[in-house]
Formats: C-alpha cells, structure tokens, sequence
C-alpha cells in the first residue's frame, strides 16, 4: 500500500468520524430527557476530524 493510498483511507476515516460525530451532536440536541446531556464533546470532535480529514487530503493529493 502506497502512502497517498494510506492517506486517503485516513481522509475518507476522518471525513466519517466528522459525520457521525456531527449526526450525534444533533441526536443530543434533540433528546427528550434535557437533565441528561451526555459527556462527549462531539462538537470538538468533529471539528478536529474535519481537521484531520482536509490535512491528509492536501498531503494525500501533494504526495
């Protein structure tokens, strides 16, 4: 496996992690039971997975 392969794989992972944790920021938002808000930071961890993602695609595309 080439390392531009190996980054895209990480893109594609990353831009995942950046969806799922983006739809579970949005169930959280919308549960029924507000005295129980969970403890993950989902915001922060889509932020740095959008961060990830777009970093290994511009490595991915200049190697």
């Amino acid at each position: 496996m080439t390392t531009q392969a190996i980054l895209w794989t990480l893109a594609g992972a990353a831009a995942a992690l950046a969806v799922g944790s983006g739809l579970a920021e949005w169930r959280r938002s919308k549960r029924r039971n507000l005295d129980r808000p969970g403890c993950m930071p989902w915001t922060l961890i889509q932020v740095l997975a959008g961060l990830a993602a777009i970093i290994a695609a511009a490595l991915a595309l200049k190697a």
